[in-house]
């Protein structure tokens, strides 16, 4: 389905121009509840092309010259950046205009923000990417930049109902974002719609047009007895819309494995990117991050070898199920966004495929009440295929 981006694509730049006032005109209105902005301050583009006029959100651990670059950390309120990073570098170049800065839980971790929901302002908007799902899904913003280390694109897009993409390890480039684990930081997207999102790929320069694939994989081992319901009610539309979904088990043998690796390398690289900082601030730099920085420095080298081993294996069991299905399917999050806003969630459904290292699409599914995400994976190398077959599964919904 088309979106507030398409909308952008479609018209000239006048029609961009009137976009972009209503953009502004959304943010004053709604921002001192959603709380979504670290700064707002356009920034003119840096050349032509696509996205000229486009307007973008950039998670604060994003390099932008001139502007915030403060970690979503009080103690560096007022940090300017020196240059940009090299994706905003590279939008900007494309003609898009970088509004501003979106709020982000401390250094990406767990420790709030004090983003709220605009689908409901008494639950998360998820973590740590809060403020760019928060921006998109109250359209103040085609289109946000994130960073996922285990679930911070897919979860806040499940959460606010909107579609979040974490392309392929190592597909987008890291230079000039803030590092937490360096074996799983991946750039990702958000955009209101799938159809958004593939249009985005496609005029940043990505490989499209791909076909979608039409067999899929339903890991329906994975999934939260609670949300079983509404993930076989999702299964059985996209069989009445001409997909094959077969279910498979991946749980034990896949899933939890990688799971288990993903949360001890994050551990370990998290804690000695973050050791000094802890050294110096403890606590003060975030009780839940210090936290990790203890945990993680407790875990010895051959703990950390193993950890990624495991995942090896994990990687090499899920490329045999990605040779009989191009995409797998499973919830996007564990639940609706949890009320309050003492927690981001829990990133599980997430942090298995950031291991794996393939892409993944969190796309929203019709359900009465909070909102819900299904998650589509694929292998390494299949970004372009993900969308396409992300925005056919979005017109089946």
């Amino acid at each position: 389905m088309p979106g507030l981006l398409a909308r952008y694509l479609e018209t000239g730049m006048e029609g961009r121009q009137a976009l972009t006032a209503n953009c502004l005109d959304r943010i004053g209105e709604l921002d001192p509840e959603i709380h979504a902005w670290v700064e707002i301050a356009p920034q003119p583009a840096l050349g032509s092309g696509a996205l000229d006029g486009v307007p973008f959100g950039v998670k604060d651990i994003f390099e932008t010259r001139g502007m915030a670059t403060e970690y979503g950390w009080a103690l560096y309120t007022g940090r300017k950046g020196e240059h940009d990073a090299a994706l905003v570098d590279d939008l900007r170049r494309r003609g898009a205009i970088l509004l501003g800065k979106t709020e982000t839980a401390a250094f990406a971790y767990f420790d709030p923000p004090p983003t709220r929901n605009p689908r409901d302002l008494a639950r998360t908007p998820g973590g740590s990417s809060s403020g760019s799902a928060a921006a998109v899904a109250a359209a103040m913003v085609p289109f946000a930049l994130g960073t996922q280390t285990q679930g911070s694109i897919l979860r806040p897009a499940s959460y606010c109902g909107i579609c979040g993409f974490k392309p392929a390890f190592g597909t987008m480039p890291l230079e000039g974002v803030l590092p937490f684990a360096p074996s799983l930081d991946t750039i990702g997207l958000f955009t209101e719609t799938a159809q958004d999102m593939l249009l985005l790929w496609q005029a940043i320069g990505r490989q499209v047009p791909a076909a979608a694939a039409a067999r899929l994989a339903y890991a329906s081992d994975t999934t939260p007895a609670d949300l079983a319901p509404a993930l076989h009610a999702a299964a059985e539309r996209l069989r009445g819309h001409g997909f094959a979904v077969d279910e498979v088990r991946i749980g034990e043998s896949i899933f939890e494995p990688a799971l288990a690796a993903v949360r001890a390398i994050n551990d370990y690289e998290g804690a000695r990117t973050h050791e000094q900082r802890w050294r110096e601030h403890g606590r003060a730099m975030g009780a839940k991050l210090a936290e990790l920085v203890e945990r993680g420095l407790a875990i010895e080298r051959t703990a950390y070898e193993a950890a990624l081993d495991a995942l090896a294996r994990a990687r090499s069991g899920m490329a045999a199920i990605f040779g009989s299905y191009p995409v797998v399917i499973t919830a996007a999050a564990t639940g609706a966004a949890p009320l309050g806003l003492q927690s981001t969630g829990d990133p599980r459904m997430n942090a298995p495929f950031t291991g794996l290292g393939g892409p993944a699409i969190a796309v929203p599914i019709p359900v009465s009440g909070p909102p819900l995400g299904l998650q589509l994976a694929a292998a390494p190398g299949e970004d372009a295929m993900l969308l396409e077959t992300a925005a056919a599964v979005e017109t089946a919904f």
